[in-house]
């Protein structure tokens, strides 16, 4: 059974059989550590810490506007970015390879979002979808509930 990765400053599964992660550093570092290939399945929260917190509660909730700007923290769309940029250094020969010519699976986990950012949560999709797409495999990044505490 592959590994399950939860990046959240705050909440944990319920389900014990998630590896949970607090920050972006943990998060890099523990994907290194266990190697894409081991990993089956990754859940990004976006809000990260207090700086991300607060544009939440002032910016995104009452006017649905985010600045990453005000965010002094890595997000969890920080981590979208940096698993397929490791993706590509892990895979370089992808990175100039056409389209047409990726098929088959790749080694990459199942990534979703269970992020109560509404803007978050749809960079981080976008950003794996986009990147899936390019690959030529199936869009699969959404955002779901994972039954948890805080």
């Amino acid at each position: 059974m592959k590994t399950r990765i939860y990046l959240d400053d705050i909440r944990t599964p319920v389900d014990r059989d998630w590896i949970i992660v607090r920050n972006f550093e943990d998060f890099t570092l523990k994907v290194r550590e266990i190697g894409l290939a081991n990993i089956g399945l990754i859940s990004l929260d976006h809000d990260l810490g207090d700086s991300a917190m607060k544009e939440y509660f002032d910016n995104v909730s009452p006017n649905y506007k985010l600045d990453y700007t005000h965010i002094q923290e890595k997000t969890g769309y920080d981590a979208a970015k940096w698993i397929v940029n490791y993706f590509y250094t892990m895979n370089i020969e992808r990175i100039e390879m056409p389209r047409s010519r990726k098929t088959g699976p790749i080694q990459f986990p199942l990534i979703c979002t269970h992020s109560a950012n509404p803007i978050g949560a749809a960079n981080i999709m976008g950003y794996i979808n986009n990147f899936l797409m390019n690959e030529h495999q199936d869009q699969t990044c959404v955002r779901v509930q994972i039954p948890h505490t805080v």
